[in-house]
């Protein structure tokens, strides 16, 4: 599996509805972002505790330091410009809500890895986004089999999330000790460390494990950029790679496959092959960038516009309800 971290981040600003689409048409079909809630209780995506590296909350509101999503109501960041500080190209792109984001995935026919980030700051955020996601259609059978995965370095918010919905499928954020992972799979599904902890040790105890749903025990690591890394990566029996250059990690691991089998003495090196069945990308796969330094660009970004103005028409800027 290939993750487009916080959509396509190398491509576009990180968590907005323009990075998504970037994944979607570089052909990602899982992209993974960050949730946080609003001062009056509405979710949003943004990955920092604070609003200021990514948006332009510190011109919009220079007094309110350090500008924490947590003290700004969802009114406030709908102001704020999301994709400037990225490129000026991306002027007017906003934090999207939870609701917005998983309107944006489903559209595009995407796959979600959901990180609640920082729970511990917003008390029963667990419950709220489970709730979110049953509003959206998330919890129903086929997205609960095979395009969700709900992700925390926050082992109680997993369990928590495991507890009031045990179809879920979870991941921890981490590298705990070989000795503690039994404990971990009572309610994780995924162990996801970053790469640079990972070694074939690690997979192997993770794999020697089932899961809360009798399935082995899987591995997604993290942040993986470059062709050797991924490679290196894919080598040690991963399961899963989150990057900001998803496009990048899925042809090394193409041409990887491919090196594997000539070495295997299964013939000469010829066009990239299948990757392995863990490491496989579905969807429609773009013949190249065309912009390499800034990615595909917004070009889908009018039109979820249009689709978020329709439905806050229709339904008002959002749902406050609280933990």
């Amino acid at each position: 599996m290939v993750v487009g971290h916080r959509g396509a981040a190398a491509y576009a600003p990180e968590n907005t509805l323009a990075s998504v689409d970037a994944a979607h048409r570089l052909g990602i079909t899982w992209v993974e972002n960050d949730v946080q809630r609003t001062k009056d209780g509405e979710l949003v995506v943004l990955h920092d505790t604070s609003l200021a590296r990514t948006t332009n909350v510190k011109k919009v509101f220079p007094d309110r330091s350090p500008w924490n999503v947590g003290d700004f109501t969802l009114r406030e960041i709908e102001k704020l410009d999301a994709g400037s500080w990225y490129n000026a190209k991306f002027k007017g792109e906003r934090v999207p809500t939870l609701e917005d984001y998983l309107d944006e995935v489903e559209h595009n026919g995407q796959r979600l890895l959901m990180e609640l980030k920082n729970p511990e700051l917003y008390p029963g955020i667990e419950r709220q986004a489970l709730r979110e996601l049953h509003h959206d259609g998330w919890l129903n059978g086929a997205h609960v089999k095979s395009r969700l995965i709900v992700q925390s370095f926050n082992a109680d918010a997993i369990k928590k999330v495991h507890r009031l919905e045990p179809a879920v499928k979870t991941g921890f954020l981490g590298n705990p000790s070989l000795t503690d992972l039994p404990k971990y799979a009572a309610y994780c599904d995924q162990i996801n460390p970053p790469h640079t902890a990972v070694t074939r040790a690690y997979v192997d105890a993770v794999h020697a494990l089932r899961g809360p749903h009798h399935r082995r025990l899987e591995l997604y690591t993290w942040t993986v950029d470059d062709a050797k890394a991924a490679v290196g990566s894919a080598d040690l029996g991963v399961d899963g790679v989150i990057s900001n250059k998803p496009d990048v990690v899925r042809e090394a691991l193409a041409a990887g496959a491919t090196d594997r089998r000539a070495r295997r003495g299964a013939g000469p090196a010829g066009p990239p092959g299948p990757l392995p069945a863990a490491l496989s990308v579905a969807g429609p796969t773009l013949g190249h960038v065309t912009n390499r330094e800034h990615g595909p660009g917004p070009a889908a970004a009018p039109d979820a516009a249009r689709r978020r103005a329709v439905r806050r028409a229709a339904t008002g800027p959002g749902r406050a309800s609280g933990p």
